[in-house]
Order: C-alpha cells, then structure tokens, then sequence
C-alpha cells in the first residue's frame, strides 16, 4: 500500500491530509525543543562554570554535530525512506534536553550539545524530505508553511520556557518540555508518510553527487541563510549600538523579522503554487536586497525595523523553495539533494555570526548589512533552479 501510495502522486484529496498534519507536528516539535534550549543557556554556563567565549566554543559543538550527522541523515534515507529516519532521529532527541539540563560537567556538557545538534540536524534533513514526498503526493506546495510551523514551534518553546524555568525549576522545565514533544511525536507516528525506496533503486550508492545541480542549490540555501542569520544574531546589537535604540526598541528587529517570516511561510505555499518556484524565489530575493539595504542606510532604528520586517517577507520563503528543489532533482535521491543542501545552508548559519561578528568589530554593522545583498544577487542569478521545486507541487511557471 504504501508503495502504491508513492507511486501515485496524486492519491492525497483535501488540504490537510494526515501525511501533511504528521510531517507539519514534526517540524513543530524540531523548533519548540531548539526552542526551549535558548531560555537555559545562561543557567547552562552558569552551572558548569563556563566564561561567555568558551560558551561560544561550545555552542559552536552543537553546529559542529549538526553538520556531522546531516550527510549520514541522508544516506540513511536513500536507504530506508525518510518516515523511518525521521521518526528514529525525533526519539533519539526527545532525551536530550533533559541530559543538557543534568550535565555535571563541560565534558558531558559537550557531549550532549554535540547530540543534540546532531539529532536536530539529521531529523532537520529527514522530515524536509519527507514533506518533499508529501508535497509529491498532494501535488501542491507544503514545504514553506512546513517551516512556518518550525519557527512557530521555536517561538513557543522560546517563550515559554523563561516562565516555566521561574516557576517549576530548569529540571522541570525539561521534563515537561520532553514531555509535550513526545506528544507531538506520538500523534505523528502513525500518520506519517511512508516513502520506501523504489525496488530498482535500492543498490543505490548513496556517496556524495557528481553533479553540479545539489551543489548549487546547497550555495543558494548558504547565501539565502547568511543574511537570515545576521539578522538574527547581531539586528539587535546593530540597533542598540549603531542607531542608538532602547533595550525595548531594539528587540523590535528580531520581532519584526520573525512576524513577518512567520505570516509569509504560511503564506508561501499558496503564493508558490499559483506563481510558480522560480517567480517566488525572484520576488522573495528582491524584498529581502531591499530590506537589507534600507535597514544598512536607515537613519533612524525605526526605519531599520522596518528594513528587518521587508528582509523577513523576502528570506522566509527562499530556502524553503530550495529544499523542495533539492528534493526533486533528477536521478537523485531526494534524501540525498536536501542533505547536500541542509548541510550548506545550515553551515552558513554556523560561520556566519562569529565572522560577521569580527568583521563588524573593525568595519561596523552597516557596512555588513550593506555588503550582504551581494549575496542575495547570487540567488537572484541562479534564480531560474527553482524550478525544480515545482516538480513536488505541479505549480506554475
């Protein structure tokens, strides 16, 4: 059944099929645990004794598992289907959060920050495939308002767990966090999409691919996440010490990105199915150079803020396209192309802050987010491989 399922893409009727309702609890689970780590790193350093660099240093582990264990996510589901790698990673990250919270030392520390990227890296690469095989099934776009439901995850668990941690204690705070993504987990297992490899493909060789279509996507998933990481890591900084705003005000640039990328991902898959990949891609680029350059020139941190929302409008929806177009590139398992891409994109994500960071040191933050739409433009050129993302959802042109 299930291989019949797969081979008819256009079996799945109605909006949200269970397959969607599954893979969207997935993703929601992914960004509410990442989520609910950010409210404990304080209390985390704090408890091994740890000074802000050597945090940095260790954060940076969690990068470092993450980039690890992405490939192997995708060689694993070449072989045995993304349901299967994506339900096995996602119960081998519900414990984690609770082994950071009772790590007594920075060896075990590191150990666990290394797992937990890892986990959430490799169930990252899996449950993206596995809404490029729903996305198939349905014929429709899903993988934009996928990740809406990612960073509606994050914005709970972020959210959340300060007030929680005041209330029932960081050790509570993980039990009961644990315990509501092992929810999410359970009314997702039974219906997830199963997508087994096609009986001819199973010899399959899953090392890395010859070609250069991944790669470039990858490059593109890397350039789109750059700019998405500066924001998020130094807007706030560049607002409070270069514009002169309020610890409230300065908030603000994280908000307003956030709020509009949320509503646009959401968005997107309706946007994407009536225009098409490429087109999506071409304006979403465009809205993301413009609010960057009018948050990099803007005199006054309102006018940045306002810079930080365009950016989000244009960002939320361009890695999103793709990973779907990685999921569809010809001759190769789609298992294999989003982890070429998840793996690049996310590296980006990795590198950037620390050397955007030291860059602005010596130049200031404008001139960095003044620099940064070169990037965009690179998307923009290469724009035309979208199009590989409307081989999932049949969508115009």
């Amino acid at each position: 059944m299930d291989n019949q399922l797969h081979a008819m893409p256009g079996v799945q009727r109605g909006f949200m099929p269970k397959s969607r309702v599954a893979v969207s609890l997935l993703f929601l689970m992914n960004g509410f645990l990442v989520g609910c780590w950010a409210p404990k790193i304080p209390e985390f350093a704090e408890r091994l004794g740890i000074s802000k660099f050597e945090l940095g240093l260790m954060i940076l582990v969690f990068g470092v598992g993450s980039l690890t264990m992405m490939p192997i996510a995708g060689a694993k589901i070449a072989k045995h289907g993304s349901r299967v790698v994506s339900l096995a990673t996602a119960v081998c990250l519900l414990p984690i959060l609770l082994a950071l919270t009772v790590a007594p030392n920075v060896i075990t520390g590191s150990i666990a920050l290394f797992l937990f990227g890892g986990f959430v890296g490799a169930m990252d690469v899996a449950m993206n495939a596995n809404a490029v095989a729903v996305e198939k099934s349905m014929r429709r776009a899903i993988m934009s308002s996928c990740h809406a439901f990612w960073s509606l995850g994050g914005l709970i668990g972020s959210g959340l767990g300060g007030l929680l941690i005041s209330k029932i204690g960081v050790l509570g705070h993980a039990g009961l966090a644990t315990v509501l993504a092992a929810a999410f987990l359970a009314v997702a297992w039974p219906m997830m999409l199963s997508d087994p490899p096609h009986p001819d493909e199973k010899k399959e060789k899953t090392r890395l691919p010859m070609v250069p279509l991944p790669w470039l996507l990858g490059l593109m998933a890397l350039f789109s996440m750059v700019p998405e990481g500066a924001v998020l890591d130094w807007g706030a900084l560049y607002l409070r010490q270069e514009m002169g705003a309020s610890v409230a005000l300065s908030g603000f640039g994280f908000a307003a990105f956030s709020l509009t990328m949320a509503i646009m991902r959401f968005a997107g898959d309706m946007v994407r199915d009536r225009f098409g990949g490429v087109k999506t891609l071409r304006v979403c680029t465009l809205f993301a150079i413009v609010g960057m350059l009018i948050a990099a020139l803007a005199p006054t941190a309102e006018l940045a803020i306002v810079g930080f929302a365009f950016c989000g409008i244009g960002i939320s929806n361009m890695v999103p396209i793709a990973f779907s177009a990685a999921g569809n590139v010809p001759g190769l398992r789609p298992g294999i192309g989003i982890s070429v891409v998840t793996t690049m994109g996310y590296s980006g994500m990795l590198v950037a802050p620390s050397a955007i960071g030291f860059v602005a040191e010596h130049i200031g933050f404008s001139t960095v987010f003044m620099a940064l739409p070169a990037l965009l433009v690179v998307v923009l050129i290469f724009s035309r491989l979208a199009r590989y993302a409307d081989g999932a959802s049949g969508g115009g042109h």
